[in-house]
């Protein structure tokens, strides 16, 4: 079994797969009254053939090391998560190898990070660390297929960065 260590999300290392949502620095904007930052417009929705919607999933906490067996991706649109909890959480991603994963990457967020992944991208199941694991999730909401799965043939053992 092959091992990936899970490295501190960043957005430079995370840029070929997406977008690190977080609010950090000076925002963009200053509103209500000077009470409100806003950091304006940070992820890229792209939908094909339906519309963005949000959706919440609670899902159950994992623990690592973690056996990774299968990633998946949405060719008719991107997903982003973003927890309701400030707890962090694990990001799994792979590069495409001719409409096949490529060698997977993992990344531990900080708490108050979310991430988009962009349309098409090889990506794990939503993988919070501590429960509640909720999340909201915007989405493509339509008709049609927008689901790949591809079960490795051997998997990947992935641990905290070492």
């Amino acid at each position: 079994m092959s091992r990936i260590d899970a490295a501190p999300l960043t957005a430079v290392a995370f840029a070929p797969f997406g977008e690190v949502l977080e609010a950090d620095g000076t925002p963009d904007k200053i509103i209500n009254q000077g009470l409100c930052g806003r950091f304006h417009d940070r992820a890229t929705l792209d939908i094909i053939e339906g519309c963005a919607g949000i959706s919440l999933f609670k899902a159950e906490q994992r623990q690592l090391p973690l056996r990774l067996e299968m990633v998946e991706r949405h060719p008719q649109g991107s997903q982003a998560f973003v927890p309701m909890s400030f707890d962090p959480f694990l990001v799994v991603v792979a590069p495409d190898a001719g409409g096949r994963p490529g060698a997977p990457r993992a990344f531990l967020t900080r708490p108050g990070q979310g991430i988009n992944f962009h349309r098409g991208t090889w990506h794990g199941v939503l993988t919070p660390l501590h429960a509640p694991g909720l999340f909201a999730v915007i989405d493509r909401i339509g008709e049609g297929p927008n689901l790949e799965e591809h079960w490795f043939d051997e998997p990947y053992l992935i641990h905290a960065t070492a």
